[in-house]
């Protein structure tokens, strides 16, 4: 694998731009529920702590992802830039998602990313909370995918 392949431009250290465009790739990427996709934009050696789990290295982190979207059906995210600086960004961010039963859930949540030089996320710290809700409670409603551009944005929904 090239170099060209192990990077993820835009590179430290970010502007407003710059973070805000790493924190939209971020979310299509996780839209796109592909975890061998998505496990490509973390370091090989990538560290997160997610709820109660400690996903090491891109393997784990794919395993992580594939779990999680086999239970979480119909997933929906929106993240939003809440401070960066030099080579770290935090957002926070809201998904929804139904279980097996047909129950909604809203899970809102704040992450601390660090990038290395090439712009692979190196450390992914996530603290997250479920609320349960009803099917008529969801403001998520856009086609599985890439949210569209022109869909309100967390601060626009009030959450």
């Amino acid at each position: 694998m090239s170099a060209a392949d192990e990077s993820r431009p835009p590179f430290p250290p970010f502007t407003e731009e710059t973070a805000r465009q790493k924190v939209r790739m971020a979310e299509d990427g996780w839209n796109g529920r592909n975890p061998a996709k998505v496990a490509m934009a973390y370091s090989p050696d990538s560290q997160w702590r997610n709820r109660s789990e400690f996903p090491r290295g891109r393997a784990e982190i794919e395993a992580f992802l594939t779990r999680k979207w086999q239970r979480e059906h119909e997933y929906r995210l929106i993240k939003e830039l809440w401070a960066f600086e030099g080579s770290r960004i935090a957002v926070r961010f809201a998904y929804e998602w139904c279980d097996d039963s047909g129950q909604w859930f809203r899970s809102y949540g704040n992450e601390n990313w660090e990038f290395d030089e090439q712009g692979l996320m190196a450390a992914r710290h996530a603290s997250i909370n479920d609320l349960a809700i009803k099917k008529s409670e969801r403001k998520f409603l856009w086609p599985q995918g890439r949210r569209p551009d022109d869909h309100p944005s967390l601060s626009d929904l009030g959450l």
